[in-house]
Protein backbone atom coordinates (compact mmCIF):
# COMPACT_ATOMS: atom_id res chain seq x y z
CA UNK A 1 0.00 0.00 0.00
CA UNK A 2 1.62 3.41 -0.85
CA UNK A 3 2.48 5.70 1.65
CA UNK A 4 0.00 8.56 1.93
CA UNK A 5 2.23 12.28 2.09
CA UNK A 6 1.69 14.05 5.18
CA UNK A 7 0.01 17.07 4.49
CA UNK A 8 1.65 18.34 7.94
CA UNK A 9 5.18 18.99 6.07
CA UNK A 10 3.82 22.00 4.03
CA UNK A 11 4.78 25.80 5.05
CA UNK A 12 1.30 27.67 4.32
CA UNK A 13 3.18 30.44 4.12
CA UNK A 14 5.63 29.46 0.75
CA UNK A 15 5.11 29.19 -2.36
CA UNK A 16 6.25 25.58 -4.03
CA UNK A 17 7.45 24.61 -7.62
CA UNK A 18 5.91 20.90 -8.71
CA UNK A 19 9.41 19.68 -8.36
CA UNK A 20 9.77 21.37 -4.63
CA UNK A 21 6.02 19.36 -3.67
CA UNK A 22 7.73 16.59 -5.35
CA UNK A 23 10.91 16.57 -3.15
CA UNK A 24 8.84 17.61 -0.34
CA UNK A 25 5.86 14.97 -0.13
CA UNK A 26 8.44 12.08 -1.53
CA UNK A 27 5.89 11.81 -4.40
CA UNK A 28 6.96 11.63 -8.20
CA UNK A 29 6.36 14.81 -10.07
CA UNK A 30 3.70 13.44 -12.25
CA UNK A 31 1.59 12.95 -9.03
CA UNK A 32 1.90 16.63 -8.02
CA UNK A 33 1.11 17.38 -11.98
CA UNK A 34 -2.23 14.72 -11.24
CA UNK A 35 -3.32 16.66 -8.34
CA UNK A 36 -3.12 19.89 -10.44
CA UNK A 37 -5.48 18.33 -13.17
CA UNK A 38 -7.79 16.72 -10.12
CA UNK A 39 -7.91 20.36 -8.60
CA UNK A 40 -5.28 21.75 -6.96
CA UNK A 41 -4.83 25.27 -7.42
CA UNK A 42 -2.01 27.33 -9.19
CA UNK A 43 -0.96 30.45 -8.79
CA UNK A 44 -1.55 31.35 -12.34
CA UNK A 45 -1.10 29.69 -15.89
CA UNK A 46 2.37 30.84 -16.16
CA UNK A 47 5.75 28.59 -16.00
CA UNK A 48 7.05 27.09 -13.61
CA UNK A 49 4.07 26.25 -12.15
CA UNK A 50 4.01 27.43 -8.59
CA UNK A 51 1.86 26.38 -5.95
CA UNK A 52 0.47 28.37 -2.55
CA UNK A 53 1.48 26.70 0.47
CA UNK A 54 -2.02 27.02 2.11
CA UNK A 55 -4.05 25.65 -1.25
CA UNK A 56 -1.59 22.64 -0.84
CA UNK A 57 -1.97 22.10 2.91
CA UNK A 58 -5.64 21.89 2.19
CA UNK A 59 -5.98 19.98 -0.89
CA UNK A 60 -4.01 17.14 1.00
CA UNK A 61 -6.09 17.48 4.08
CA UNK A 62 -9.31 17.53 2.37
CA UNK A 63 -8.09 14.10 0.39
CA UNK A 64 -7.05 12.77 3.55
CA UNK A 65 -10.29 13.40 5.10
CA UNK A 66 -12.67 12.32 1.90
CA UNK A 67 -11.10 8.73 2.29
CA UNK A 68 -11.82 8.48 5.81
CA UNK A 69 -14.26 5.56 6.88
CA UNK A 70 -15.35 6.37 10.71
CA UNK A 71 -17.24 3.13 12.40
CA UNK A 72 -20.73 3.33 13.33
CA UNK A 73 -21.98 1.46 16.48
CA UNK A 74 -21.84 -2.02 16.22
CA UNK A 75 -19.41 -1.91 13.65
CA UNK A 76 -15.57 -2.40 13.61
CA UNK A 77 -12.87 -1.29 11.03
CA UNK A 78 -11.28 -4.24 9.15
CA UNK A 79 -7.74 -3.62 7.08
CA UNK A 80 -8.07 -6.32 5.11
CA UNK A 81 -11.13 -4.93 3.42
CA UNK A 82 -10.48 -1.26 3.93
CA UNK A 83 -13.73 -1.13 5.63
CA UNK A 84 -15.78 -0.96 9.01
CA UNK A 85 -17.56 -3.95 9.13
CA UNK A 86 -20.22 -5.50 11.50
CA UNK A 87 -18.73 -9.31 13.18
CA UNK A 88 -20.03 -12.10 11.97
CA UNK A 89 -22.81 -13.39 14.20
CA UNK A 90 -22.94 -10.11 15.99
CA UNK A 91 -20.75 -11.18 18.36
CA UNK A 92 -17.86 -9.28 19.48
CA UNK A 93 -14.77 -10.30 22.33
CA UNK A 94 -13.76 -7.25 25.27
CA UNK A 95 -10.73 -7.95 26.53
CA UNK A 96 -9.53 -5.68 28.79
CA UNK A 97 -6.02 -4.28 28.67
CA UNK A 98 -5.71 -1.71 31.43
CA UNK A 99 -8.37 -0.59 33.65
CA UNK A 100 -9.82 1.75 31.66
CA UNK A 101 -8.91 0.24 27.73
CA UNK A 102 -8.94 -2.93 26.16
CA UNK A 103 -10.03 -4.17 22.59
CA UNK A 104 -13.03 -5.53 21.03
CA UNK A 105 -12.59 -7.88 18.60
CA UNK A 106 -14.37 -9.86 16.45
CA UNK A 107 -14.40 -12.05 13.03
CA UNK A 108 -14.92 -10.13 9.57
CA UNK A 109 -17.81 -11.52 7.69
CA UNK A 110 -16.16 -10.79 4.07
CA UNK A 111 -12.49 -11.92 4.28
CA UNK A 112 -12.94 -14.19 7.96
CA UNK A 113 -9.92 -12.21 9.49
CA UNK A 114 -9.81 -10.95 12.92
CA UNK A 115 -11.02 -7.32 13.17
CA UNK A 116 -9.86 -4.90 16.24
CA UNK A 117 -11.42 -1.90 17.86
CA UNK A 118 -9.47 -0.47 20.70
CA UNK A 119 -12.79 0.93 23.12
CA UNK A 120 -12.69 2.51 26.79
CA UNK A 121 -14.69 0.35 29.07
CA UNK A 122 -16.83 3.47 29.72
CA UNK A 123 -17.90 4.27 26.05
CA UNK A 124 -18.49 0.57 25.48
CA UNK A 125 -22.26 1.02 25.64
CA UNK A 126 -22.01 3.79 22.53
CA UNK A 127 -20.11 1.60 20.47
CA UNK A 128 -21.67 -1.59 21.25
CA UNK A 129 -24.39 -0.83 18.91
CA UNK A 130 -26.14 -4.72 18.88
CA UNK A 131 -23.16 -6.72 19.39
CA UNK A 132 -23.41 -9.33 21.70
CA UNK A 133 -20.12 -8.92 23.60
CA UNK A 134 -18.38 -11.77 25.79
CA UNK A 135 -16.23 -9.99 28.44
CA UNK A 136 -12.57 -12.49 28.80
CA UNK A 137 -10.80 -12.28 31.56
CA UNK A 138 -7.83 -9.47 31.28
CA UNK A 139 -4.22 -11.15 30.70
CA UNK A 140 -2.24 -11.99 34.00
CA UNK A 141 1.38 -9.33 33.42
CA UNK A 142 4.29 -9.95 35.79
CA UNK A 143 4.80 -7.31 37.98
CA UNK A 144 8.68 -6.02 38.68
CA UNK A 145 10.18 -5.28 42.12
Amino acid sequence: MPKLPNYRRVKIHRSYTVEEVARLLEVHKNTVRAWLRSGLPKIDHRHPTVILGTALFDFLHARRKSKKRPCQPGEIYCVRCHAPEQPAGEMAEYEPVTEKFGNLMGICPNCGGLIYRRASFERLALIRGNLDITFVEARRRVKRE
